[in-house]
């Protein structure tokens, strides 16, 4: 087969780079909490330390083996460099821009900021009081930190825009596609974040 057919361009790489995670807002600053830059730091160090090396490894003892285009570890081994190498720009690239933020150093706090835990209370438009509200807990965290299970949330999404700056006791309104809904914040503390 000739290598016109196997070789990916770099451009396919870059675009790549891009879908994998959330892009970060135009201008705008790449936020995140001591915890997650230091989760994503180990796993990049861990890649450049671990992972690459056994990969290259592999690939150089397959190549040594003589014919590659029929060479499953080589093929796979090549394809799979591709993959860490992607991952460790968008890693470089996200650490480059990151702005780590201490939520437990907030001053301020009795407003909603970055990092902040904010319990609230979630009336739909035109509900009655009662049943159909529901009280809700999230944290609000960096773009490459958001976590639905756990309730962690991305400082650009619709919620925690219409957190921001609130103060306890105040009702803010939260544009859905399943209509208006009108939160009252109950509770805003800052925790550290694991």
């Amino acid at each position: 087969m000739s290598k016109a057919f196997t070789k990916e361009s770099d451009e396919l790489d870059d675009e790549l780079d891009t879908e994998e995670a959330a892009p970060l807002p135009p201008g705008g600053r790449n936020y995140m909490t001591p915890a997650g830059h230091a989760r994503m730091k180990a796993e990049l160090l861990h890649l450049l330390d671990v992972e690459r090396p056994e990969v290259v490894r592999v690939v150089s003892w397959a190549a040594s083996n003589g014919d590659r285009s029929e060479n499953g570890d080589y093929l796979y081994g090549k394809k799979r460099l591709r993959e860490i190498d992607r991952r460790i720009r968008f890693l470089t690239k996200r650490l480059d821009k990151a702005e780590v933020v201490d939520p437990s150093a907030q001053q301020n706090l009795e407003q909603v900021f970055f990092g902040a835990t904010v319990t609230y209370l979630r009336r739909r438009a035109g509900a009655r009081p009662g049943p159909a509200d529901s009280e809700e807990t999230v944290t609000i965290v960096g773009i490459d930190e958001v976590d639905p299970p756990r309730r962690r949330v991305s400082w650009i999404s619709p919620i925690a825009r219409a957190l921001a700056k609130a103060r306890e006791g105040d009702l803010v309104t939260l544009r859905t596609p399943a209509g208006v809904d009108e939160l009252e914040v109950l509770e805003i503390a800052y925790v550290a974040i694991d």
